[in-house]
């Protein structure tokens, strides 16, 4: 087959995106009071200019106690002039724009959400300092139905597209490590009962939009902690929501927002940064042990490229490839090695008119040196330091 062009249109589910390039989702930490403003209005309008296909909000909690803290945006009736504005001011600049939904489970901070945080199992959460508690059969069936309503609210805003959230140990993911689910009832155990969530979610937000928008889930390929989700197992949960048909694409992660973060982003740990963004004690348990926890891991280009090999091969779904992508040449060994689509985040955070000089100028570089520094400014407003 011909190997497609990255920067020409290509179909997601019913949507037809003007390329294959997926601005990922960045939690932007600009959205006070739990809604949109303007600022994070021109966040995602400035990617669309740049020449993304798709720019992704993130993230839209779909319950008020699925927020990593109380700022962020949870989907309801208040939200939605807000969304709305935003969903025009992308569709301007000739981009479409995806709503990230999901329930952040252990990794919210009840604390700042003044809400208890759920998890498959009870566990203590250090950033809260508070306990979480075990979801019960009826928290499960409230936050599935609470992702259908979430889409929903997504298409009246205006969105193309939405993107479930079974990543990084949020709840959905947290049901599938062995490490955190630790039930003994219909969602633990065996891996076909700590998927239930997932595939339950998956098909209730189909049931409730159909094909009026593009359905994409993020998925972990692997936790990165011992005893945690890993490929074998990730593997059979893709192939089973291949199967349930509830999704148009799924796009590959990894790591852990509660035992492993680094994981996913690779390069350099700015330890310093996070404990001077964050409030006493926990300053003070991250300027101790901070180093155990937000570990460093190489850089390199494509580094979850071997991993999602795997999920290409076993999969005949659109995949999405993230991790490492700011080569054009590495767009292209994508596209040849079967997967339809790319993400980017840190390097469009630098320069967000990244693509539209690498379509006109092909080796066009980077600017990003992987630092993380951008990572501990979710909590004032995403941004490059260096730009």
């Amino acid at each position: 087959m011909t190997t497609p062009d990255v920067f020409a249109p290509a179909k997601l589910g019913p949507l037809e995106l003007r390329n294959r390039v997926i601005k990922a989702a960045t939690f932007e930490g600009m959205t006070k009071g739990a809604l949109v403003g303007d600022e994070l209005i021109e966040f995602h309008r400035r990617h669309a200019a740049g020449g993304v296909g798709m720019s992704t909000v993130a993230y839209c909690a779909v319950a008020p106690e699925g927020r990593t803290e109380r700022d962020q945006i949870w989907m309801r009736p208040e939200a939605l002039p807000g969304l709305r504005r935003l969903t025009d001011a992308v569709h301007a600049e000739g981009a479409a724009v995806s709503a990230q939904i999901g329930h952040a489970g252990p990794v919210a901070n009840g604390k700042s959400n003044g809400l208890p945080s759920l998890g498959p199992s009870r566990s203590f959460n250090p950033q809260a300092l508070r306990m979480t508690r075990a979801a019960s059969r009826a928290d499960i069936e409230r936050v599935t139905k609470a992702h259908a309503d979430a889409a929903l609210l997504a298409i009246e805003a205006g969105f193309d597209a939405v993107e479930i959230h079974f990543g990084h140990n949020y709840l959905a993911s947290s049901f599938l490590s062995p490490k955190i689910n630790k039930r003994t009832d219909e969602y633990g155990g065996s891996l076909a009962k700590r998927a239930k969530v997932v595939r339950g979610i998956a098909r209730a937000v189909r049931d409730a939009v159909g094909d009026r928008i593009a359905i994409l889930a993020k998925l972990n390929m692997d936790d990165g902690v011992p005893g945690g989700l890993w490929l074998d197992e990730s593997l059979r949960v893709a192939q089973w929501l291949e199967e349930d048909g509830g999704l148009d694409a799924l796009e590959l992660t990894a790591g852990s927002s509660l035992l492993n973060p680094m994981y996913l982003f690779r390069g350099d740990a700015p330890v310093r940064e996070f404990a001077a963004a964050m409030p006493q004690p926990v300053k003070l348990g991250v300027q101790l042990v901070g180093g155990k926890f937000i570990r460093s891991y190489p850089y390199e280009e494509a580094y979850l490229l071997d991993s999602a090999r795997q999920f290409r091969a076993a999969l005949k779904m659109p995949l999405v490839l993230l991790g490492g992508v700011t080569r054009r040449e590495t767009m292209d060994l994508a596209m040849a090695e079967g997967f339809q689509f790319v993400a980017m985040a840190r390097a469009l955070l630098r320069e967000p008119d990244l693509l539209n000089r690498m379509r006109d100028e092909p080796g066009t570089r980077s600017l990003c040196i992987h630092c993380n520094k951008c990572m501990p400014t979710i909590f004032s407003g995403t941004h490059c330091v260096l730009a």
